[in-house]
């Protein structure tokens, strides 16, 4: 067993990617990557931070903590219209994000 292929991932499999993360190509990965290294992105995220300077699902437990990341409600998988969408984007904080994103929820 090793650890998933995917950068800070720690699930174990057999070889390559976790079921989270195989749905990303190396193609897919590449484009969004490139994305988020724009100034439009910096601008939307920034826009983000703005409106909801709180993590929603931390709000949603009725705790105030702040958020770190954005976050794709609807993972993207390198879709161009869903990258972009600013109702697709939402404010996390980390631990929150990394439950999503790496626990598979």
């Amino acid at each position: 067993m090793q650890f998933c292929a995917e950068p800070g991932c720690g699930v174990l499999v057999a070889r390559g990617h976790c079921a989270t993360h195989t749905r990303y190509t190396r193609a897919t990965y590449t484009q969004a990557h490139r994305w988020s290294n724009t100034v439009r992105w910096q601008r939307l995220r920034d826009e983000v931070r703005r409106a909801e300077p709180f993590c929603r699902a931390c709000l949603a437990e009725g705790r105030n903590v702040l958020m770190t990341d954005v976050d794709h409600i609807v993972p993207h998988d390198g879709d161009y219209q869903r990258f972009w969408d600013r109702t697709n984007l939402q404010g996390l904080c980390k631990s929150c994000h990394s439950r999503k994103t790496i626990g598979g929820q």
